[in-house]
């Protein structure tokens, strides 16, 4: 029974590698084809990522599944190229540069020739790229620097004029200073926030000090008035005693004078008959 189990148990490890290391040589080839520059018809990038998902759900409900860190950096991976793939399909460059942004890249390298992560370089030249379509589309240039057709047909000339040139750079100088007032005027409103908010603090640490102070000044008064009534009662409770024990001789005086004009009143009465 024991040698089964030992063939069994060498059977899962033997599947277990096989799969992951199917899934490493498609990550590979999925991270070489999105580092190089494809076509916009090219599916082939999209069914690889696809099957590497089912890759990685296969290994992850596999019994003798890699550990913990080792799948979280397949996931991380497989979810950057499957974010890439999602973003190269939005329309305007603005939108996929901000999504392009939200990627988080692979942080160790597949294989043991790579320096540095094939997801982080191909996460960096997309940024570029879509950096450049940015600033072709605001300067009305394609991404070799010439100027677009549109422009042409749209100042009537076949070619860029140098009037145009410089009103397209007015144009770009305007936004720009639009942009930077903005941030002064920003700038200027979080200074003053933060005068107001250092102002309020200095007025709320005034303040507590003051209470502080109040404070310490009521304890000290009550500390005073303690010692004074314990003071106090101690020489109330003194003359209270003295004042006790006078009235008791006074009280035995008494009695004995009364015991005694008794007995004597008893003893004269009788001869007097």
């Amino acid at each position: 029974m024991a040698p089964a189990e030992g063939v069994g148990y060498r059977w899962l490890m033997m599947a277990a590698s096989r799969l992951e290391l199917n899934l490493v040589r498609l990550l590979c080839r999925c991270e070489a084809m999105a580092a190089e520059k494809r076509d916009p018809d090219e599916w082939r990038l999209e069914k690889y990522v696809g099957a590497l998902e089912d890759m990685l759900q296969a290994l992850k409900a596999h019994a003798s599944k890699p550990v913990p860190e080792v799948i979280n950096e397949y996931s991380r991976k497989v979810d950057f190229l499957k974010g890439m793939l999602q973003a190269e399909k939005l329309t305007s460059s603005s939108e996929k540069a901000l999504a392009n942004q939200l990627l988080a890249p692979g942080r160790v390298p597949t294989t043991a020739r790579e320096r540095v992560p094939a997801t982080k370089t191909v996460h960096l030249q997309s940024r570029a790229r879509y950096t450049s379509e940015m600033r072709s589309e605001l300067l009305g240039t394609d991404s070799a620097g010439e100027p677009k057709l549109d422009l042409r047909k749209r100042t009537g000339v076949a070619g860029p004029r140098p009037g145009d040139e410089k009103q397209s750079a007015a144009e770009l100088d305007l936004v720009l200073q639009q942009q930077q007032n903005i941030q002064e005027k920003l700038a200027e409103e979080m200074l003053g926030l933060a005068r107001s908010l250092k102002t309020n603090t200095l007025a709320a640490q005034t303040v507590i000090k003051k209470d502080n102070q109040t404070l310490s000044h009521s304890l000290k008064m009550a500390d005073q008035n303690l010692e004074k009534l314990k003071t106090e009662s101690e020489r109330l409770e003194q003359h209270a005693q003295k004042s006790v024990n006078w009235l008791l001789w006074a009280m035995l005086i008494i009695v004995c004078f009364i015991f005694i004009s008794m007995i004597l009143f008893i003893r004269i009465m009788p001869k007097l008959k």
